[in-house]
């Protein structure tokens, strides 16, 4: 049984430093997070200020004007396009009937729906704990879990008005669960170093179609919809390179304008699996008329994350349906394509192929028929361009690519016919 949208009123105060393109997408983007949380948007309220209104947001006047709206469209929510202060959510749920929350509220509470490991869950946990902390004093019902609908999921059954100790001691509790989960992680992620493992992250705005080239490159079953945020916890699978070559590929949470600091926060040791990568698949939805507002997010947040000076390969994706006035803003280094096309997906592996070579070094050995072991290994731990088997010598000659940290590249050494130390070397033929 499907369960009944909540009727909701949609709320934005236009400040003079954003134009009337950004306010109006930044609305489309507040609509779109709304259906993803199962509430159907039935009118949108704007206003012009200089600042918005520290008591109320928007002026006395809207206010009047939403209480005629809630009545007149019987709404259940309204929802703020922006972070309201503890005041202004008061002040709005005392002369309000319906419930009042905020842009940051939405987006936890669709991160709550998401999270399905027990490491996303305790990430949204504390977010929206540090989120509510603060916002506890006089909030009466509001704030009790025991609700239903928009807003209302999260940290368990409780009333969490009644106790910022309890709140607090969940926080460092769910911050030290957090911290061994991460260890854990950390030597996972140090044991396919170990390995010389090649690490591919996707990185990209919410809804780019990261899960579905995740899926289409790996044939994994990462959950895949056309809906803000349907993936929340990274997952990470083999991919195979035309070469044979396997490389580790990671989906992670898609980012969003005006992410709010506390999920910036509590999401970083997932993203601590993009810190670890070698390449960074930057995914770009080239259907959509704002894609340039999305690079510009992404790129700040990973400067944010400290992450933006690894190698990145910009993926314009959903080439089907593109956007009339798409330009590329990358031109090196970007691939345009679409995830549900055989061809295009051969086409960026070889691409990502190409980036991965930049990174290693050029090999040319022989090696001895009796040496099975290193051969197997040579032929799914590097990149072998040419191998030829010499009867005479009862040699196999091998040209390549190999990474000079792997434990790989000193076997080969030892082979190496006399040519001493090798340098990095582009995508030349020999």
């Amino acid at each position: 049984m499907t369960k009944q949208k909540e009727r909701v009123i949609l709320v934005g105060c236009q400040l003079p430093s954003m134009e009337d393109e950004q306010f109006h997408y930044s609305l489309e983007e507040l609509a779109s997070l709304t259906e993803t949380a199962n509430g159907e948007a039935v009118i949108t309220v704007t206003q012009k200020r200089d600042r918005p209104d520290p008591a109320t947001y928007i002026g006395k006047g809207k206010v009047e004007e939403l209480k005629t709206l809630e009545e007149e469209l019987q709404a259940d929510v309204i929802i703020f396009n922006s972070e309201l202060t503890p005041g202004q959510l008061k002040n709005l749920s005392n002369m309000l009937n319906a419930r009042i929350i905020d842009r940051t509220q939405l987006i936890l509470d669709i991160f709550a729906m998401r999270a399905r490991s027990k490491e996303g869950k305790l990430q949204v946990e504390l977010a929206q704990l540090e989120y509510l902390l603060p916002r506890l004093v006089g909030q009466g019902t509001e704030m009790s879990r025991l609700g239903g609908g928009i807003g209302t999921r999260g940290p368990g059954e409780t009333k969490l008005e009644t106790d910022r100790r309890h709140i607090r001691r969940r926080i460092n509790e769910i911050k030290q669960s957090l911290l061994s989960i991460v260890e854990h992680r950390e030597r996972y992620r140090e044991r396919r170093k170990r390995n010389g493992v090649f690490q591919v992250a996707l990185v990209g705005y919410t809804n780019a179609g990261k899960s579905t080239l995740f899926n289409r490159l790996s044939d994994a079953d990462s959950y895949e919809e056309n809906l803000l945020f349907a993936t929340l916890d990274p997952m990470t699978r083999k991919m195979i390179l035309p070469s044979g070559f396997s490389v580790v590929l990671t989906d992670t949470v898609g980012f969003i304008q005006d992410l709010p600091t506390t999920l910036v926060a509590a999401f970083r040791s997932t993203l601590e699996e993009v810190k670890e990568a070698d390449l960074l698949l930057h995914v770009v939805d080239s259907s959509n008329p704002d894609y340039f507002q999305h690079e510009q997010t992404v790129q700040k947040l990973l400067t944010e994350l400290n992450i933006h000076q690894i190698p990145q390969l910009t993926v314009y994706n959903k080439r089907d349906i593109l956007y009339d006035e798409f330009v590329p803003t990358v031109k090196n280094d970007a691939i345009h394509i679409s995830a549900f096309h055989k061809d295009d997906l051969i086409k960026l592996k070889i691409k990502i192929e190409e980036m991965m070579i930049q990174q290693m070094v050029k090999y040319d050995v022989k090696i001895p028929s009796s040496e099975g072991k290193l051969l197997s290994q040579l032929k799914s731990e590097s990149v072998v361009k040419e191998l030829v088997f010499i009867e005479d010598e009862e040699v196999y000659q091998l040209k390549g690519y190999v990474f000079p940290n792997q434990s790989l590249y000193g076997k080969i050494k030892k082979f190496q016919d006399g040519e001493g130390e090798q340098h990095v070397e582009g995508l030349e033929e020999w």
